[in-house]
């Protein structure tokens, strides 16, 4: 799983959840109010799934990341993928 890739981003794991001995796990990972899943099952996402992260301090997660901070009229962005290749794109909104 990627939890400890999230865990760079703030999130703890919440929970755990098998079906039974060996099977895929399903975990809940948070960050404050935010709440993702992960799952090992196949399937389960589509391929090139976007997730918006609104956070308050893109500059340190940019930092954590070495990524590159773009501006849109909406927010200061930067764009991520984890270790699964889903993007994450996390955004400070501007006033």
């Amino acid at each position: 799983m990627a939890v400890e890739w999230y865990e760079r981003l703030g999130f703890e794991q919440e929970s755990v959840h098998r079906y039974g001995p060996g099977m895929p796990a399903f975990l809940t990972i948070q960050r404050g109010r935010m709440c993702l899943f992960l799952s090992e099952h196949e399937g389960d996402a589509r391929p090139d799934t976007l997730v918006y992260l609104r956070v308050n301090d893109i500059e340190s997660i940019a930092t954590e990341f070495n990524a590159d901070i773009k501006d849109a009229p909406w927010a200061r962005e930067i764009e991520l993928r984890d270790p699964d290749g889903n993007r994450l794109r996390s955004g400070t909104p501007t006033d």
